[in-house]
């Protein structure tokens, strides 16, 4: 006799109910073969089938109800415990990441699916550990080998790959160069002038400190919004000392009082070869960052340039992200960065940090791609000057 879905799925769960786990299996499967896309009596013919210790005749059925419905948790998180059981760590965290995916969309899960979610979680993030592990041990050593820049790019690809880290696209307010590596950090070696610079950290130190006992005007307030501007990251910072600044060069100004005043300084920043726009660049300043303070995750305006950081006073417990790579700075030693990509900086001591910060061309532009860049803005500032400002330093952003 035939029996319909409904018939052979009832006797099935009498079956078990009765602990004849073979007959229910074998109701079941007429109820699933009578009623394929009904994916309940698929999952009711894997419980058979686990109760049975089949674990593969289980794993085939949720199958089949995962593939009328991928969308099926109780199925997946099913499937999952299986693979787990069974030791196959790699299908059980695809199951288990499947299972976070769709339960992190559920607004208000119920408490044993909570508690579901934090074991997936948990088993996931076990696994990730193990087999990050396992990564570092086969390429730990080559890693190491590589140069610097070869190196932090590797270390990104495994990190990403392992989803311990994510990668951070430029963002440019103003003017973008295409087809740039948009690289968090710069090597080392693009900036053969880096010794020389950091030789000179005691003699820039000791000019900030005497600078700093008697700044007058020159130190300021690093961001200065216009009045009636607010409801922005920047609002607590805003004419705020907390994050000052003392102005060496300005958009290609020179304070020539300041610079006066800090001759080692001027001296080394005349030494670098940095980009020269009147209006534009260079901008060299002191950054002071005052204790228990932090600088909210931003970007910069161009690709074009690099910055320099050159840590002059550096307390414990000071850090700096850009992109997924944070430093901790150290003093008298440089490093560039690119600006564009996010970053963010904080001071958690209770003593001032203070960094000298300047610009100077993107290593990767040749001399032939500065010189389009710089003679651009030439232009546009002309035209900005002369005809249609508004319209002009619009189309042109900034440098």
């Amino acid at each position: 006799m035939t029996l319909s879905s409904q018939e052979a799925n009832a006797r099935g769960l009498a079956a078990l109910k009765a602990g004849d786990a073979a007959a229910a299996a074998r109701l079941f499967e007429q109820a699933a073969a009578a009623d394929p896309q009904a994916g309940s009596l698929w999952r009711n013919l894997a419980h058979a089938h686990r109760v049975l210790g089949d674990d593969p005749a289980e794993r085939r059925a949720l199958e089949s109800a995962l593939e009328r419905d991928q969308r099926d948790i109780s199925a997946l998180v099913r499937l999952a415990e299986s693979h787990e059981r069974n030791g196959a760590s790699r299908d059980a965290m695809i199951r288990w990441s499947a299972v976070i995916q769709l339960g992190e969309q559920i607004a208000a899960p119920a408490p044993a699916l909570v508690e579901i979610l934090d074991h997936a979680r948990a088993y996931c993030r076990t696994q990730q550990a193990a087999i990050a592990r396992q990564v570092e041990s086969a390429f730990g050593a080559r890693r190491a080998g590589l140069e610097q820049t070869p190196g932090r790019r590797a270390g990104a690809f495994l990190d990403h790959v392992l989803g311990q880290r994510r990668i951070y696209p430029n963002q440019c307010a103003g003017l973008y160069y295409p087809f740039l590596p948009a690289d968090e950090f710069f090597d080392d070696r693009h900036f053969p002038w880096f010794e020389a610079l950091a030789a000179r950290t005691p003699a820039i130190r000791a000019e900030l400190e005497a600078l700093l006992g008697d700044p007058g005007e020159d130190l300021r307030p690093y961001v200065r919004m216009d009045k009636g501007v607010s409801g922005s990251q920047w609002d607590a910072l805003n004419d705020n000392l907390d994050w000052s600044a003392c102005f060496l060069w300005e958009y290609g100004r020179p304070n020539q009082p300041v610079l006066d005043r800090c001759p080692e300084t001027a001296a080394a920043l005349a030494a670098v070869p940095g980009a020269r726009i009147p209006g534009r660049a260079p901008s060299a300043f002191f950054s002071m960052l005052r204790p228990h303070t932090r600088i909210p995750p931003h970007t910069g305006v161009t690709n074009s340039r690099a910055i320099i950081h050159l840590p002059l006073i550096v307390p414990p417990d000071c850090g700096f992200r850009v992109g997924g790579e944070t430093r901790e700075w150290v003093e008298g030693r440089p490093f560039a960065f690119d600006d564009t990509i996010e970053h963010e900086a904080w001071n958690d001591s209770s003593v001032m940090r203070a960094v000298l910060i300047f610009d100077v061309w993107n290593p990767h532009l040749t001399e032939e791609e500065q010189g389009i860049v710089a003679d651009y803005c030439r232009m546009i500032d002309s035209v900005t000057d002369s005809s249609a400002p508004d319209a002009a330093a619009s189309a042109a952003g900034a440098l």
